[in-house]
C-alpha cells in the first residue's frame, strides 16, 4: 500500500516557484556555462558539467524521494552504477546478487573486472553463499531486490549487517521497486541508486540514472567522480524527470494493480509452468516482501510451458504488449530475457539461474487491468 504521504512527497519533491518570475515549474536551464563577475566569482555556477539550476532541482527531487540527504544525477543507469563503483580500488571485492541486471554484470565482468575489482556473485537468498564468500577484502556488498528478471527478494537488513561486519558500503538498486515501494536506506543501504529510465521517468523517453546517499563524505566522493568523469544528465532531461517525478505514487499504485491481476491470472493458466512475482503468496519470499516492501510494484516474469517455438507463437499473437528491452513506462512491454536484456550473461550462470528460452518477463503498465489479461488469454489459448 503507498502512503498517502508520497503522492504529497513527490509533487513538490525538489521543486520550488521560480524567483525571478513565479514559474511553478522549474525551467529548462539550457546553457553549458555562466558569466563570472571576476575569476572563480559566480552565482553559483560556473559549466553545466558540474552543475546546473534544472539538474540542482532534480539532484533535490532525488534526495527527497529517497529520504537522504543527497542526490546525485547520471546520464544513465550504467553511468550511475560506474561511478559507484569507481569508489573502489584494485584489489577490493564486491559480492553481487547473482540474478542481477544483464548490463550491471556485464558491467563488472568485462569492464572493471580487468582492473582489478574482484566481483563474486552469488545467490543471496542462500546465506551460506553469502557468508562463504565475504572476506577480509570484501569492500562492497551489490544488492538488487526484487532481482532481475527472477524477481528473488533480498533481505536488505540482512546484507546491511554483513557490511556493517566488513566495514564495507552496502548498496541497493531499487530500480525495479521505485522509492515509493521500497527505502532501503531506511533498512540500511549505504547507497541507493536507480535506473531513472524506468519508473521514476515513466515513460519510455528518457535515459538517466541517480544515486542518493546520505553520508556527506560519501557524497562528495560520488560527486567528484561525476564532475571528473562526466557523465551527467542535460538539462531537457533533468526536466523531464522533474515532471515525471510528480506522477510517481500514482503511476505505481496502477502498476500494481495490474501486476497482481496479471499474476494471477498467469498463475491459474494451464500453459503458464511457473509466475515470479513477489505480490503472490506463493513467492519464496512472499513474508519478506510484505515486510520489507509497502508494495510489489508491476515486474512479473513467467515460464511458458512448451518449446521455443511456442515462446514465439505467443509473441506473435501477443497484442497491447510491445516486445522491447527496458521496464517501467506507462505502457506494457514484454522481453525474452535470454535472448535481449541477460544475453551478456555468461550462459552457465543463466542455466544454474533459469534464464532459459521460455522465460518472458513483463513490465506491467497503466492500461486497463482486464484489457491486459485478454491480451494474455487469446495470446495462451
Amino acid at each position: 500500500m503507498i502512503d498517502s504521504g508520497d503522492y504529497t512527497k513527490v509533487v513538490h519533491a525538489g521543486v520550488k516557484p521560480e524567483e525571478m518570475t513565479g514559474a511553478i515549474m522549474t525551467p529548462i536551464f539550457q546553457t553549458s556555462t555562466y558569466v563570472q563577475t571576476a575569476p572563480n566569482e559566480h552565482k553559483g555556477w560556473d559549466y553545466s558539467r558540474a552543475g546546473n539550476p534544472t539538474r540542482d532541482a532534480l539532484e533535490e527531487a532525488f534526495a527527497a524521494l529517497e529520504d537522504v540527504n543527497y542526490g546525485l544525477a547520471f546520464a544513465s543507469g550504467l553511468a550511475a552504477e560506474q561511478a559507484v563503483i569507481q569508489l573502489l580500488d584494485s584489489g577490493d571485492e564486491v559480492i553481487v546478487c547473482d540474478d542481477v541486471y544483464g548490463g550491471t554484470g556485464r558491467l563488472f565482468r568485462q569492464l572493471f573486472a580487468k582492473y582489478g575489482i574482484v566481483f563474486k556473485f552469488v545467490d543471496m537468498t542462500n546465506y551460506g553463499q553469502v557468508e562463504a564468500a565475504l572476506s577480509d577484502k570484501t569492500k562492497m556488498i551489490w544488492v538488487e531486490t526484487p532481482t532481475n528478471p527472477l524477481l528473488k527478494v533480498i533481505d536488505i537488513q540482512k546484507m546491511s549487517q554483513y557490511a556493517k561486519d566488513k566495514k564495507a558500503l552496502l548498496v541497493v538498486d531499487n530500480t525495479f521497486s521505485s522509492p515509493i515501494f521500497q527505502s532501503p536506506h531506511k533498512l540500511g543501504a549505504d547507497i541507493v541508486l536507480h535506473s531513472t529510465t524506468k519508473y521514476i521517468g515513466g515513460h519510455s523517453d528518457i535515459i538517466g540514472g541517480a544515486v542518493m546517499v546520505s553520508d556527506e563524505h560519501l557524497y562528495e566522493k560520488i560527486k567528484f567522480v561525476q564532475f571528473a568523469a562526466g557523465a551527467t544528465p542535460g538539462p531537457i532531461e533533468s526536466f523531464l524527470l522533474l515532471r515525471s517525478i510528480k506522477t510517481l505514487a500514482v503511476r505505481m499504485a496502477k502498476h500494481e494493480e495490474n501486476a497482481l491481476q496479471v499474476a494471477s491470472f498467469l498463475e491459474a493458466h494451464p500453459k503458464v509452468d511457473s509466475v515470479f512475482y513477489p505480490g503472490l503468496e506463493s513467492h519464496p519470499q512472499y513474508d519478506l516482501a510484505k515486510s520489507q516492501m509497502s508494495g510489489f510494484s508491476g515486474m512479473v516474469s513467467f515460464n511458458l510451458k512448451g518449446d521455443y517455438t511456442d515462446v514465439l507463437n505467443f509473441l506473435d499473437k501477443l497484442t497491447i504488449f510491445e516486445l522491447a528491452e527496458s521496464l517501467g513506462g506507462v505502457e506494457s512491454l514484454v522481453n525474452h530475457p535470454e535472448k535481449m536484456t541477460h544475453a551478456s550473461v555468461p550462459e552457465a550462470l543463466r542455466q544454474e539461474l533459469g534464464i532459459g528460452p521460455n522465460l518472458l518477463r513483463l513490465s506491467i503498465g497503466i492500461e486497463d487491468g482486464n484489457d491486459l489479461v485478454e491480451a494474455l488469454g487469446k495470446a495462451l489459448d
